[in-house]
């Protein structure tokens, strides 16, 4: 009977870790699966099988995590509840309880070796196949209005307007053929052939891999070999066929995919297969270590806190992986064989283990063992005041008092809330930080990598990830303070005294508004500069090319009026285009209304206009010429586009501010990019640092509905509705980006939609 209660209580503990764990971790796969739901043909079926595939690479880390905090979780509420000494003053050692803590170690263990030798490399073989299979079925993306679309060979695209229907109708069509050798180019024709019609009607023709056109109202001009000559033709209605490039296959990186067998036998003339060999044959035993490390620590327990067991937790785990990353790195460096240095760390934790065992039943074994829990504790804490991630507030026996809070209340309330909320925030963060770090050993190792620039790196991510938990780190907290303090009947206690369940989470509520306005500040003042740094420093570990986030390679630009430029060549320091192109077009009929083209065009800052060199000029009244023009220098002072207008700032969403962001859209809008994405993101620096408030607000009616319960009880319904936000969020944000959706709406509608039914369940509550 014993063996079944504490099994059990540790299994639960144990699966309930190690999902929300993995949750997490998984968080950062799951948009690209949401958007081939949305751009692909992919069934729910295949999706759910993607997601699926997300979780054996995950589970390599969060199943020996997740048994620890399982173990420490159950025997730390046995000690504090008086159990362990019952047991013992029946005669039963604590020696006893390894056998169900062993058997769930043993379990933890199977499951990791199973992932890591067999289920994590098939399941990267198959998620790349299976996208790869999808990226071939899908025929083109969706075509954005005002984008010039280069998926084409040797083909640009801009629409003006999309019409969608089940004939999807294009608007004022502009189509540049690049290849001379293409259909209805004249031989020894010099630049693109170009295209314009008011109206085409698209089918996708999937068999033979291309978009037929039927166009309406169109045209076509080229220049011919000289500046004198030059084709136009005009007809009514045409067809055009737009080939499809088939989409690069995507690979993984060498030997993480690799079968356990044949990278045995690659281990013995590379390096880094041996890396990954004995990683994946070292980490199935640490479930055993770690769980047999935590029976001591937990059994001692003088204090009984969930928060101290997830404490305990963080820093044994945190120890064991920065201890296996540094030994990799020395046998990288040659310094360490690389059995000794990825073994090194069970060593160690098997000899600790093994010590604290033989210590149990030894006099004074609770005071030694609890008081280095303690100090394990005490370490975590000031690890992490150093590294600037969390400032623990430990609340006294009778409630902290905080300053500028109206009741005592308050104070016990809000200290135990920020308890957890710090200690979930740490674990999440500290987790994905050494998931990263192993996601990137294999770039480390083949790109030379310092240690020290991947810490750099993973500093410079942290503010990332704090912003990106602190919600779910929010959510969570709020359904383990108020479990606990149901399970303890503090809550009945309080509504005996006529204080309302309403009255009971205002403390929670108005810290969780604040944390919202923190949010929002952090990601205004912090972020955009930290998520630079660290994907500069990411680009440098996967051995990209120094980037400076600068395009100069725009070939072709829609102009601040109806023209459009293309250049083969562009000099932003000495502000000068070669090969220069400008197709002027009238705004209503969408025809060529004028066509410049020369070798070179020079910016000059007191006319602020372009001085045109060697070229000439064509206008045109449909496609007859009415003018023509060939100069050695000349200026068009209506073409005012200046330098900066063609070097466009490639940045990505999170490296900005709003405000920032919001110039940058306005900016790549009239210039043709698609920023469909972008203002969706635009909206989210609004709507994401409100999540904190949201989550609170709808978990609050859980954490009271769960009742005698607890904590564990807790973690698992913050889960649930964890999962419901994100499938829930990444839906509509994709939904948004196919322009179904306002980009607006795509933002706050997840948002709105849990913070009317966090209302409705905060009336429903019974109090």
């Amino acid at each position: 009977m014993l063996n079944r209660r504490v099994f059990r209580e540790t299994a639960i503990a144990t699966l309930l870790g190690t999902l929300l764990f993995t949750f997490v971790l998984s968080l950062r796969g799951i948009g690209q699966f949401f958007e081939l739901l949305m751009r692909s043909s992919a069934s729910s079926g295949t999706l759910l099988y993607l997601f699926g595939l997300l979780l054996p690479p995950s589970l390599i880390f969060t199943v020996p995590i997740g048994v620890l905090v399982g173990v420490l979780l159950a025997l730390s509420r046995m000690s504090g509840d008086g159990e362990i000494t019952a047991m013992r003053a029946a005669g039963i050692s604590g020696r006893r309880l390894l056998l169900p803590v062993g058997l769930l170690a043993l379990a933890g263990m199977l499951a990791t070796a199973a992932c890591t030798l067999w289920l994590t490399p098939w399941a990267i073989r198959e998620t790349y196949r299976v996208v790869n299979q999808l990226a071939a079925e899908q025929l083109t993306a969706e075509i954005q209005p005002r984008v010039f679309q280069e998926q084409f060979p040797n083909t640009i695209l801009f629409v003006a307007d999309v019409i969608p229907g089940p004939l999807v109708h294009w608007k004022k069509v502009f189509l540049a053929q690049m290849d001379a050798s293409a259909a209805g180019s004249h031989p020894g024709s010099q630049g693109p052939l170009v295209t314009v019609a008011q109206e085409a009607t698209a089918v996708s023709d999937l068999a033979h891999n291309r978009i037929q056109l039927s166009l309406l109202g169109a045209s076509s001009y080229q220049a011919g070999a000289t500046p004198e000559e030059y084709y136009s033709t005009s007809f009514p209605r045409g067809e055009q066929a737009l080939e499809v490039r088939p989409p690069g296959e995507r690979r993984a990186r060498p030997f993480r995919e690799t079968d356990t067998l044949p990278l045995l036998q690659a281990a013995a003339h590379s390096a880094e297969a041996r890396i990954e060999l004995h990683q994946r044959l070292a980490l199935p035993p640490a479930c055993l270590l770690l769980a047999l490390l935590g029976l001591p620590l937990g059994i001692s327990s003088r204090k009984g806190g969930k928060s101290g067991a997830v404490i305990t937790t963080l820093l044994l785990a945190f120890l064991y992986y920065m201890g296996l990353i540094s030994m990799i790195g020395l046998a990288r460096q040659g310094n360490l064989p690389v059995a000794a240095a990825v073994w090194t760390p069970n060593l160690t934790y098997g000899a600790a283990a093994f010590w604290l065992l033989s210590r149990l039943e030894r006099p004074g074994d609770r005071d030694l063992l609890g008081g280095l829990r303690d100090r394990l504790e005490s370490l975590y804490q000031k690890l992490s005041s150093r590294l600037g991630l969390v400032r623990t507030v430990r609340p006294s026996a009778g409630g902290a008092r905080l300053p500028l809070l109206p009741q005592l209340l308050d104070a016990y309330v809000l200290s135990s809330y920020l308890v957890y909320f710090l200690v979930f925030l740490a674990a999440f963060v500290l987790m994905t930080e050494v998931y990263t770090f192993f996601e990137l050993l294999g770039d480390i190792v083949r790109n030379h990598i310092p240690l020290g620039r991947v810490f750099t790196y993973l500093f410079f991510l942290a503010p990332m990830l704090i912003y990106d938990s602190a919600p779910v780190s929010a959510m969570v907290a709020v359904l383990v303070t108020f479990g606990v303090m149901a399970k303890h009947n503090e809550v009945t206690a309080f509504k005996t005294c006529g204080v309302s369940l309403h009255r009971l989470a205002a403390p929670v509520l108005l810290s969780s508004l604040m944390m919202s306005v923190l949010l929002f500040a952090f990601d205004y003042y912090q972020l955009p500069e930290a998520n630079r740094r660290q994907d500069a420093l990411r680009a440098e570990i996967k051995g990209a090319p120094v980037q400076t986030y600068l395009r100069p390679d725009r070939r072709w630009i829609f102009g601040q009026q109806p023209r459009i430029y293309y250049y083969r060549y562009f000099d932003p320091a000495a502000a000068v285009m070669a090969g220069v192109t400008v197709y002027e077009l009238d705004p209503d009929t969408f025809r060529l209304r004028r066509h410049i083209a020369a070798e070179r065009a020079q910016w000059s800052p007191v006319l602020k206009t372009w001085i045109f060199e060697n070229g000439w000029r064509r206008d045109l009244n449909g496609v007859k010429v009415t003018a023509f023009e060939a100069f050695q220098a000349r200026t068009f002072p209506e073409l005012t586009e200046p330098p900066g207008y063609f070097l466009k700032e490639v940045k990505q969403d999170k490296q900005m501010n709003f405000r920032e962001l919001a110039a940058y859209i306005a900016e790549l809008s009239q210039s043709g990019f698609n920023t469909v994405h972008l203002r969706i993101q635009y909206y989210k620096k609004f709507s994401s640092p409100l999540l904190a408030l949201v989550l609170a607000m709808i978990a609050i009616p859980f954490a009271f509905l769960t009742g005698s319960r607890g904590a564990l009880a807790g973690v698992g319904v913050s889960l649930g509705i964890a999962v419901a936000y994100w499938s829930l969020n990444q839906l509509f944000e994709q939904v948004g980006r196919v322009d179904q959706l306002p980009p607006a709406a795509a933002a706050w509608l997840p948002n709105a939609v849990f913070f009317l039914a966090g209302i409705y369940l905060m009336g429903r509550m019974r109090t």
